[in-house]
């Protein structure tokens, strides 16, 4: 739905936050996602957390998405160019840094 935002700040409340957006009962949200009314208020309450393929459907049940980001500390620069490398070019990298090792250590 255009305009509505679901804080990912916990699972429960994002669940229930996107359930009461569309007026729904945890019964009709628990149909719609074929699962129960006594799960979905477990994870509303917090007792039990949903696997993220589920709490997607249900966002995506509930006309919304979830924009997950999650910060490993990973620079990923480095990991993107080395992708970005044909696989001829990777091989040259490692035997450069070999070269390099080996020079040192010599």
């Amino acid at each position: 739905m255009a305009g509505f935002a679901v804080p990912l700040l916990d699972s429960a409340t994002t669940i229930r936050m996107a359930r009461r957006h569309r007026g729904w009962t945890q019964g009709e949200l628990a149909r719609r996602i074929s699962t129960t009314q006594s799960a979905v208020s477990r994870w509303e309450r917090g007792h039990e957390e949903p696997r993220l393929s589920t709490l997607q459907r249900i966002l995506a049940e509930c006309g919304l998405q979830a924009m997950l980001s999650v910060d490993d500390g990973v620079d990923r620069t480095q990991i993107r160019a080395r992708l970005a490398l044909s696989p001829i070019e990777r091989l040259g990298k490692v035997a450069d840094a070999h070269s390099m090792a080996t020079a040192h250590a010599g």
